[in-house]
């Protein structure tokens, strides 16, 4: 599971920072997954190492155009492009209008299947290895956050022990890995979770933007490898960022710590805070830290690697 940070800015663009999509692709599939499509994502995929005809789905957290403007522009050239199989998009109500309309006016039509699913709380996917679910946030119009939880595995099995103990190979290796206890012919019971190495823990991603503190956000980060969570602005300007229902730093570093999130990196940075002003980032990324210490901040095309946790062992406890 490897993030990439295709927009970083809030509201518009800047000469280093793109407005907001982050891509998370899953390389063990050949997928690339999308979360948002601000103006312009597209051409920030042809920049980066993504390939674009891996693109399978598309999560949208709310209609600004910040958000979406890039999304009518990114299907066309999927299509155009011709290597594209199918995009399922989920997002809130009124995007298939949206996407509807867009495409009327534009006469743009699609060359593969693209099916528009309107999300409410809850598993909006699931498949043997993901299950992603949505929640409310607290924006000015209708938010959702995402998370992405990858499903447990069963250790590697120690194919070279069930050869020393003289197993026979065959339909009785896949029970043993599955964990499951064998008898075998010769009598012998050999439980399978002997032979299985550590259980690995399956990865927990959150998203959560565009939002003030809400608790929210803090269920969809619970327990979350990484939290990525828009930080529009700095601690001084919390009455702005009430105004606006968007975030603080230290509201991102205060979601993270409630969830018991294990690395916060923030995004959706306000222009405002450039080189030479009042404040700048790095101001921004110590009121985070003091809070969270385990804190990064993202920039475009910044990739991020979401380490995996293992089970200890029994006899650890």
């Amino acid at each position: 599971m490897q993030i990439t940070f295709l927009g970083t800015s809030s509201g518009v663009p800047t000469r280093s920072r793109n407005v907001s999509s982050v891509a998370l692709r899953l390389p063990q599939r050949a997928e690339m997954w999308l979360f948002d499509c601000g103006e312009g994502t597209q051409h920030q995929i042809i920049r980066s190492d993504l390939k674009i005809s891996q693109l399978c789905r598309i999560f949208i957290t709310h209609m600004h155009g910040d958000h979406i403007f890039g999304l009518m522009g990114l299907l066309a050239s999927c299509g155009l492009a011709g290597n594209v199989q199918r995009v399922d998009i989920y997002g809130p109500p009124g995007l298939n209008d949206y996407l509807q309309a867009a495409s009327r006016y534009s006469h743009t039509h699609f060359s593969y299947p693209v099916k528009v699913h309107a999300v409410r709380p809850g598993i909006i996917y699931e498949d043997d290895e993901y299950t992603v679910t949505c929640g409310l946030l607290h924006h000015r119009i209708t938010a959702f956050g995402y998370r992405i939880a990858e499903k447990d595995r069963a250790g590697r099995f120690n194919i070279e022990k069930a050869q020393e103990l003289q197993i026979p190979p065959g339909r009785v290796y896949g029970q043993l890995k599955r964990g499951e206890t064998v008898t075998l012919l010769d009598g012998r019971v050999i439980n399978g979770a002997d032979l299985c190495g550590p259980t690995e823990i399956g990865r927990k991603i959150a998203y959560c933007t565009d939002t003030v503190y809400c608790d929210g956000a803090v269920e969809l980060a619970q327990d979350a490898d990484l939290l990525i969570h828009e930080a529009t602005f700095a601690h001084q300007d919390a009455d702005m960022a009430f105004q606006r229902l968007h975030s603080t730093t230290t509201m991102a570093a205060q979601t993270a710590l409630a969830a018991g999130a294990h690395h916060l990196i923030m995004t959706h940075f306000s222009p405002r805070y450039a080189p030479g002003n009042e404040l700048d980032l790095k101001d921004l990324l110590q009121e985070a830290r003091a809070i969270f210490p385990h804190t990064d901040m993202a920039y475009d095309f910044m990739t991020y690697e979401v380490p995996r946790r293992r089970e200890k062992q029994l006899t650890e406890v």
